[in-house]
């Protein structure tokens, strides 16, 4: 089998670093001109951007900031054309202690979700809108397996915001299907990444070797293989499913 993403422009989120630079690689390595997005970190994405061997485009948008984000896809379209598919992979997960003060603890609730959620519902909403009257469009969302089985009180607000992707992928499949969008979610588990480095050096890189089946930890080039398949047409009809990419440390 081999995959070819020739003639598509796929969005990919937070690719500055971490599991969105692998899948901005993969994806061009395919044949795909990547728009590769940032927040703040544009000497990374830049690098990014240098390295990949398609044609391919450096956009910044700050994603806690709804007005921000509404409008970015459209701007993007009028700008290199259609999208043909969304990477909603940028995604933050500060810890909020069940001891803070309630108003401390709903500051990094609100954070969390207008990344993790709003934005992701907005970048969806527009990404249908450009992509439906060509009747042709696929999304997909990098969740977690926090979203099905939980996880620590320090991270409510993360599992919650990864769990909402769920719906919202679903939600997508199953009404606008017909109209030939697609959507997808993988949910990772621990991930060699900066974002996860906060949890590793809190729990220690035994603990989650310990957690899951295989002897060495997901790294951001395991799951963008998935994500190159999904984005190609070759398993269309797998849209509405979730696929965990957990080393076996939580299994359905």
């Amino acid at each position: 089998m081999q995959v070819s993403l020739a003639n598509q422009r796929i969005l990919v989120t937070g690719a500055s670093r971490g599991i969105g630079r692998a899948i901005a690689q993969q994806l061009s390595a395919s044949g795909a001109e990547v728009i590769v997005h940032y927040n703040e970190n544009a000497k990374a994405a830049k690098a990014v951007v240098a390295e990949l061997p398609t044609k391919a485009h450096l956009e910044a948008c700050n994603l806690a900031n709804p007005t921000e984000v509404s409008g970015f896809i459209p701007r993007l379209v009028e700008k290199y054309g259609p999208i043909t598919a969304l990477v909603n992979n940028a995604g933050i997960s500060p810890s909020a202690s069940d001891s803070l003060p309630t108003v401390d603890w709903l500051a990094i609730w609100e954070q969390v979700m207008a990344v993790n959620a709003t934005a992701v519902g907005i970048l969806c909403k527009e990404f249908v809108d450009q992509a439906r009257s060509r009747g042709n469009g696929r999304i997909v969302m990098i969740s977690s397996r926090a979203a099905f089985r939980g996880d620590t009180p320090d991270y409510l607000a993360y599992a919650a915001s990864k769990g909402a992707l769920v719906s919202l992928m679903r939600s997508i499949a199953r009404h606008y299907g017909k109209e030939g969008i697609k959507a997808f979610l993988i949910a990772p588990g621990f991930t060699r990444t900066d974002m996860a480095s906060e949890i590793l050096a809190q729990y220690g890189e035994d603990f989650a070797l310990k957690d899951i089946a295989l002897s060495d930890l997901t790294r951001p080039e395991d799951i963008a293989p998935m994500v190159t398949l999904l984005c190609s047409g070759l398993a269309d009809h797998a849209t509405g499913t979730s696929i965990d990419m957990n080393a076996g440390s939580y299994v359905r």
